[in-house]
């Protein structure tokens, strides 16, 4: 990476990782906390206001996403984080479950992911955008990690307003970095600003990503339904169970970074791709054979067969969608991926609560593999366009920025 482009990556980076710690710092205290509120004894409110995020997100990534290829990424981001900022204020100062509601609403109102993704790929070369991409990655996987580990002694202490109020914090300590610390984005030809959505709709590769995307977190979030039930059979407490996640997630990043950028600088991007989907199909099949009676260490095993998979996939199709994105709609064609991937995350959940119901853990496993299977399929035909060595100028970039 050239200077400008590892200070791109490290900054956007952090600011995804600000803004996914302030989100995730709140999940794993959200349901017994939120029961403390009035109306609290619901659960299906309960549920509401965890949810209502996700489908907020989904609703307003695809607009936010063309507002930043027309008005800018930087302001877009900015006023993203802005809402975010303000909902945490709203949800720390809340009295109610409702007033609950309606505040996680409108943190999720601030949907940055297209907008983020976009300027990370406006500010990288094709050839190493897939590590770019990885290290914003690896900054989610840490926060998420840190947020198991640091979520119940911070609510003890400050309960969930106060987490609510570092979200708050944290989102700020976002927008002095965007302002202050990213780099200018490059100026973008006038003709490219209006942005073909017949261009970005019919694009068969886009829609090959876009499904595969929306299968992706479909299983993430259908198999966490299941798999911290498997762990406490197997003998670990919950509040133990970072110790599986972390190790299999820092060992499926180092394997990933050992293989997928040298592959890559080779041309063989598309065969990595699909032999991730298909470590995605084994681990799925691999929990489905293990059973309610697997030990920790298999368990462990087939964690870091899946996050090897999820995450060399989290690197490398946002990075395809950027190269495969018509001129002036990179936000636009990164919108509409990020839409499926909030729909994923959504129907995997209900998916999951549904399976386990009917089928136990074997039919959440059983059918997350077709679901994968299906996709690999489905990628078969995927075009995926050489990288081009072009640098980024920093001297092109826009006065206004």
């Amino acid at each position: 990476m050239q200077p400008a482009e590892r200070r791109a990556s490290l900054t956007l980076a952090g600011v995804f990782a600000l803004r996914m710690l302030g989100l995730f710092l709140v999940l794993p205290v959200f349901a017994l906390e939120a029961a403390r509120l009035p109306g609290g004894d619901d659960p299906a409110r309960v549920g509401l206001a965890m949810g209502i995020y996700g489908l907020a997100q989904a609703l307003l990534q695809i607009p936010l996403g063309a507002a930043s290829d027309r008005f800018g990424r930087k302001r877009v981001i900015i006023a993203g984080l802005a809402l975010f900022a303000l909902g945490s204020v709203w949800a720390a100062l809340a009295t109610s479950i409702d007033a609950l509601i309606l505040a996680r609403a409108l943190q999720g109102a601030g949907a940055i992911s297209a907008a983020v993704t976009a300027l990370l790929a406006d500010l990288t070369r094709d050839a190493v955008r897939t590590k770019a991409m990885a290290l914003v990655g690896v900054s989610i996987a840490v926060s998420f990690a840190l947020s198991l580990v640091a979520a119940p002694p911070l609510a003890s202490a400050i309960g969930l307003s106060g987490l609510f109020a570092l979200t708050a914090a944290l989102s700020l300590a976002g927008i002095a970095a965007v302002a202050w610390v990213v780099p200018a984005e490059p100026a973008r030809p006038a003709d490219d600003v209006a942005v073909s959505w017949r261009r970005v709709l019919r694009h068969p590769d886009l829609w090959r990503l876009d499904v595969g995307v929306f299968a992706l977190h479909t299983v993430q979030m259908a198999m966490w339904v299941a798999v911290p039930g498997l762990l406490v059979a197997a003998g670990l407490p919950k509040a133990a169970h970072w110790q599986v996640y972390l190790p299999a997630l820092v060992a499926s990043f180092l394997i990933m970074g050992g293989v997928l950028f040298r592959l890559e600088r080779r041309g063989y991007l598309a065969a990595v791709l699909r032999v991730a989907i298909g470590l995605l199909a084994v681990a799925q099949l691999g929990f489905a054979w293990a059973g309610a009676d697997a030990g920790i260490a298999v368990l462990a095993v087939w964690l870091v067969v899946f996050f090897l998979g999820f995450n060399t996939l989290e690197a490398s199709q946002p990075s395809l969608v950027s190269r495969l994105a018509p001129a002036g709609a990179r936000g636009a064609a990164l919108g509409v991926y990020n839409t499926l991937q909030s729909l994923g995350l959504f129907a995997g959940g209900a998916l999951g609560g549904w399976l386990v119901r009917q089928a136990g853990a074997t039919g959440v496993f059983t059918a997350g593999a077709v679901l994968c299977l299906a996709w690999l399929a489905l990628s078969w035909r995927l075009r995926v366009p050489a990288a081009t060595p072009k640098a980024v100028d920093p001297r092109a970039a826009s006065p206004t920025a």
